[in-house]
């Protein structure tokens, strides 16, 4: 049995032992305030306890007599201590964490940071930038900030976290798209070649204008790349001056001025709205290439019109389908029992009865197709469920292949315009070119059905062809698996007799367009002028006899070396075109190619940057199937213009981050 003076030592003996010397039986029973306080000699007899913290001293030990820890427990617990207050590290105990359990005297075992868990700082800045990045991404509004909801959700987080306002957060969206912003000036200002735009014209409930415009271009690495670089309110978007005013915006905005080769736009302009975009082009002869350098027909567009025409020529027995797809699969017990007839059929389709978005064709299509290929289960599930009565009989089965088949085609070419990492402009020659071969032969068909639909069809297509084919073909003759070959062989299926004399046309055009480049080399931006210059360097110093006039005397030289590599590079051309073609393999690098034989072609790869990223359609890789026009929600349209634009395109720059990283 010990006795108090014994107690009191030994009591002693543990406080005043230091870490270095305690015993680790000791330590494991120190106070859990000794993380938070450190022990300090005043005199010999005398030592004080010093808050880590705040630096406050309190008594602890006077000779023999120790004051404890009680107190210095209340100055961590009951949250006095000014510094432990700031300190926001949510791994370290809580002023909570020190309240005795069940009112006793019992504390909490000593809690330790897992090293997997650092200390990371709270920072309000940090947090508002995120929440602006969150709203941006997913298309939040911006009042959601000071919903109830979402404030109490935040406190709960974190108690210390401000609450933001309105303006705040819409404050923290533009100084997210304006950083953004100065990611995607570097990436352009290094970009050797031309660009390319599309304008995508939305509208809103207020009948107000808003034209999406974006950018496509190749970087020095043979990359291509598509950023949406500017989204300017238009009240008179159906004016003639209404897109070059925001066109000459956008170039004035990124400093594009004379380096816009094409603008694609996603509906037909009147002749007054293109002759004031033509200006705008940065070719010495703006109506080159027949002035198909200006696309006023997208070719998603034209597919989804097409689609448009098909699913209205058979909408009473897209009716049907839906109606019979609506009754399996709004009820679970009705699905099962139609999964089951399936299984009994041993229907080998994997496909599944699904419903459509009807503003979007490709869901239509795709329903037909699923059921199209169920058909038995369906008819089946007519003699086992007697509540059952949309059974589509043979005939209408019939008809639904028909439209499938009418569909696929345009849904194989409008699918390609879902990737944007590959130019599709080579691609869609062929494409339209299958598509236009196609209906040629079924205006034939003695199906008056299929028949008259097809002349439908037809007139738009050929419309598509008649202004896009000339910059269509020449982005062909940039591939070299194709070249002049694949034009002269489609070209004569397309036009019989006449054939030689568009091709010639196509050969001529390009040539000419050849010597733009020749005559007009393009803007001396960093990249350029380092690939342009390698090798050449060299710098003339006065003291050897390099001090030449200012216009160096030369000026009747000059014109001799232009008129001799004009000749010389026209047979740069010649001798591409007059090579042997590459063996059509799958997954052909087209941009790769040109990357290896840049410096055998050096100013015709610089022509073949430029077209190949010519986009031959406006509409964003979601919205291609759409055949609705796209329209700014309600809460968008109530915003500021500015707003809107910082909103949208921080949202592109963001993802397309996240894509490269």
């Amino acid at each position: 049995m010990e006795t108090p003076e014994e107690n009191n030592a030994l009591v002693t003996m543990d406080v005043l032992t230091t870490p270095e010397t305690q015993p680790s039986k000791r330590r494991k029973k120190k106070s859990i305030v000794w993380e938070y306080f450190t022990i300090e000699t005043v005199s010999p007899d005398c030592r004080r306890a010093c808050c880590k913290r705040c630096k406050q001293s309190f008594a602890y030990s006077t000779g023999s007599k120790v004051a404890g820890t009680s107190h210095l427990k209340r100055h961590i617990a009951k949250g006095t201590c000014p510094a432990l207050i700031r300190d926001q590290d949510n791994d370290q105990l809580t002023p909570s964490q020190f309240t005795p359990r069940n009112g006793g005297s019992e504390l909490p075992k000593r809690r330790y940071r897992s090293p997997a868990s650092p200390y990371i700082p709270f920072d309000q800045d940090r947090c508002r930038q995120e929440i602006a990045k969150m709203i941006i991404m997913h298309d939040y509004p911006l009042h959601m900030v000071e919903h109830p909801g979402f404030i109490a959700f935040v406190q709960n987080l974190h108690p210390r976290f401000d609450k933001v306002s309105f303006n705040t957060v819409q404050g923290d969206c533009v100084a997210t798209y304006l950083r953004e912003k100065q990611t995607v000036m570097k990436l352009i200002e290094g970009i050797p070649g031309r660009f390319c735009l599309t304008l995508d014209i939305w509208t809103s409930n207020q009948t107000l204008g808003y034209v999406f415009i974006t950018g496509h271009f190749i970087d020095s690495d043979w990359k291509l790349h598509r950023r949406i670089l500017n989204v300017i309110m238009e009240p008179y978007s159906d004016s003639a001056n209404a897109l070059s005013h925001a066109v000459a915006a956008c170039l004035s905005d990124w400093s594009l001025e004379s380096r816009l080769f094409s603008v694609t736009i996603n509906h037909p302009l009147t002749e007054a709205g293109l002759e004031n975009l033509r200006p705008l082009l940065c070719t010495k002869n703006p109506h080159i290439l027949n002035g198909q350098l200006l696309i006023g027909n997208c070719v998603a567009r034209t597919l989804s019109s097409m689609a448009k025409d098909v699913l209205a020529a058979g909408q009473e027995i897209i009716k049907k389908i839906r109606d019979s797809v609506k009754y399996v699969k709004t009820s679970e017990s009705y699905e099962e029992k139609f999964l089951e007839i399936k299984q009994q059929l041993q229907v080998p389709s994997e496909k599944s009865p699904s419903l459509d978005n009807q503003t979007q064709w490709n869901t239509t299509y795709q329903m037909l197709v699923a059921a199209s290929e169920l058909k038995e289960v369906f008819s089946c599930l007519d003699t086992s469920d007697p509540d059952y009565k949309q059974t589509p009989s043979m005939e209408d089965w019939r008809q639904v292949e028909t439209l499938c088949s009418i569909l696929k085609p345009l849904f194989d070419a409008a699918n390609i315009l879902t990737t944007t990492t590959n130019p599709t402009i080579i691609t869609f020659f062929h494409e339209v070119w299958k598509i236009h071969s196609d209906l040629s032969r079924a205006v034939n068909c003695e199906d008056p059905f299929i028949s008259n639909l097809s002349k439908a069809l037809q007139e738009k297509i050929d419309k598509y062809w008649k202004d896009c084919s000339l910059v269509l073909a020449i982005a062909v003759v940039m591939d070299p698996r194709f070249k002049m070959k694949l034009v002269e062989f489609s070209f004569t299926k397309i036009y019989g007799e006449d054939a030689p004399r568009y091709i010639k046309i196509v050969d001529d055009d390009i040539h000419e367009l050849f010597l733009e480049y020749i005559a007009l080399p393009l803007p001396l931006t960093p990249t350029y002028a380092e690939e342009g210059n390698a090798g050449n360097n060299v710098k003339m110093d006065e003291s050897q006899g390099g001090n030449l006039p200012s216009d160096n005397g030369l000026t009747d030289f000059d014109a001799y070396i232009m008129e001799t590599t004009n000749q010389h590079m026209k047979s740069e051309l010649d001798q591409y075109l007059e090579e042997s073609l590459l063996p059509r393999v799958p997954e052909f690098d087209v941009l790769g190619w040109w990357k290896q034989n840049k410096l055998k072609y050096p100013t015709l790869s610089k022509m073949a940057r430029d077209i190949l990223s010519i986009p031959v359609s406006a509409a964003a890789p979601d919205s291609v199937f759409d055949i609705v026009n796209e329209q700014l929600d309600q809460y968008r349209s109530s915003l500021r213009p500015e707003t809107v634009e910082a909103l949208v395109c921080a949202k592109d720059w963001l993802q397309c981050g996240s894509a490269d990283v």
